[in-house]
């Protein structure tokens, strides 16, 4: 391991040390979070299904498991790049790992379709801006809706409208009347992204070879632009082959779980931009003036 030399770097918030290693080493530190990743998944949408009678507890649980899964799929992004590759993005992709609107978006981005990786970074562009516009003719403008989701479950805080009018923000006011997202608080029902993973652990590839296994598979593609689902299928088949040829696949693996890799893991995303894109006022103001005018036929 490198040498700390600065005091700085002692403590929490140290996975930008994952630039400084080699393959092996960066894989061998990964094999060794991944339980605890995935353990503390599991715990929080626990506590979170466990919490149905208080929605926004376990909304804030639910928020926080998802992240963790999001630094799961970050990290084995970082495996799938291309060997050449990794030294050039395991920094940015660390960024990732610590920004709660990246890791928000990793998450969404799962249940995404794009044709090519370009266009997947057209989609995750739509999540970036700092402010939108909202409402029939766009009237209304609103900060990102990843972070103020978050944020607004979290915290009670002074909220500034648009006019400047400035109010109190009870977070337990969004859930007094609401119902609860059954995708989470259910029993039954596991977000897609988290039967990513599961399926992923139960096939043996959370395993230090297996590790190995998915980095072989997929750095011989690198997904940077028009590169497709059909690319990474392919990825995956080879992946599970080599995984079943070396006796990792565990007694937990279901069937349906191939089809949730194939059709449900997006396509590595280590090329993307994630950071939030600030939008001024004016040019807020800008476009609804235009969208009006659009509506009135000007």
């Amino acid at each position: 391991m490198p040498e700390v030399k600065n005091a700085k770097h002692i403590g929490m918030r140290r996975a930008a040390a994952l630039a400084n290693l080699t393959l092996d080493q960066q894989l061998d530190l990964i094999y060794e979070g991944l339980p605890a990743l995935m353990g503390s998944v599991e715990e929080l949408l626990s506590a979170s299904k466990a919490l149905s009678e208080n929605p926004r507890s376990a909304a804030i649980l639910n928020r926080h498991a998802t992240e963790e899964i999001a630094k799961i799929l970050i990290l084995l992004d970082l495996v799938r790049c291309p060997n050449q590759l990794r030294a050039s993005k395991t920094g940015v992709m660390i960024k990732w790992f610590y920004s709660h609107l990246a890791r928000l978006i990793y998450v969404d981005a799962q249940s995404w379709k794009p044709m090519t990786v370009q266009q997947l970074q057209e989609y995750v562009d739509t999540h970036r801006p700092s402010h939108y516009l909202e409402g029939a003719i766009d009237e209304y403008i609103a900060p990102n809706f990843e972070i103020f989701k978050r944020e607004s479950d979290m915290y009670a805080d002074i909220l500034c409208e648009e006019d400047g009018t400035l109010h109190w923000h009870d977070p337990n006011d969004t859930h007094r009347n609401s119902d609860p997202d059954l995708d989470f608080l259910s029993n039954d029902r596991d977000p897609w992204p988290w039967k990513i993973c599961l399926a992923l652990r139960d096939f043996g590839l959370f395993t230090r070879e297996g590790l190995g296994i998915m980095s072989d598979a997929w750095s011989k593609i690198d997904f940077c632009d028009q590169e497709t689902w059909h690319d990474a299928k392919g990825c995956v088949e080879e992946m599970l082959v080599a995984s079943q040829s070396a006796g990792l696949i565990t007694e937990n693996a279901k069937e349906n779980q191939a089809g949730t890799l194939y059709h449900s893991w997006q396509m590595p995303m280590y090329h993307l931009e994630f950071s939030q894109i600030t939008v001024s006022l004016e040019e807020l103001r800008a476009q609804q003036e235009h969208n009006l005018a659009m509506e009135m036929g000007y």
